[in-house]
């Protein structure tokens, strides 16, 4: 399959969003596997945002010492920090209160892991599926960086929320 790069503009952030999801879904299509979608999501957000150093997901998983941790999934941007606790940091408050994060300036974010020096600004967005008693069961979370502060608003939130449905549909998820 080939996948023709498109220019999104972002003067009109809903419609750029919208045609991001209709990409997003048609790159993903009928493919389930979980790394595959992961790496070719981490890759057009990438792309396709202005203004990113960093686009990835990191996934729930259980440490050697038992404690709960979320390990650095596929991503596009510098080397990244492999494994973040539940609780801690932007992607791990996400994580805990299962809820998006926006972040205008990560200096002033009490608890920020910096994995790259160069991000001023963050938005994290949880990946949530409905476990067998029906709540919301954390998947994961889509994690942005910017080198620019103040980079992420309501536009992204809302359209960043959109994608992550798109790919907590599109993926097999283990468990």
């Amino acid at each position: 399959m080939s996948f023709a790069t498109t220019h999104y503009d972002f003067t009109d952030p809903a419609q750029a969003y919208a045609d991001l999801a209709r990409d997003l879904a048609a790159l993903l299509g009928a493919e389930r596997d979980l790394v595959a979608n992961l790496a070719n999501a981490a890759a057009l957000l990438y792309h396709a945002l202005p203004d990113l150093n960093w686009a990835g997901f990191y996934l729930p998983a259980i440490g050697a010492t038992g404690a709960r941790e979320l390990i650095v999934g596929p991503f596009q941007g510098r080397p990244a920090c492999v494994r973040i606790a539940i609780g801690r940091g932007v992607c791990g408050a996400a994580a805990v209160r299962r809820e998006t994060i926006v972040v205008p300036d990560v200096a002033a974010f009490d608890d920020h892991i910096a994995c790259d020096a160069a991000s001023r600004s963050e938005i994290v967005v949880p990946l949530l599926r409905p476990d067998r008693a029906g709540d919301a069961a954390l998947a994961g979370v889509l994690d942005l960086d910017s080198p620019k502060l103040a980079r992420f608003g309501d536009a992204d939130r809302a359209g960043l929320e959109r994608i992550a449905n798109i790919i907590v549909g599109a993926c097999e998820w283990p468990g």
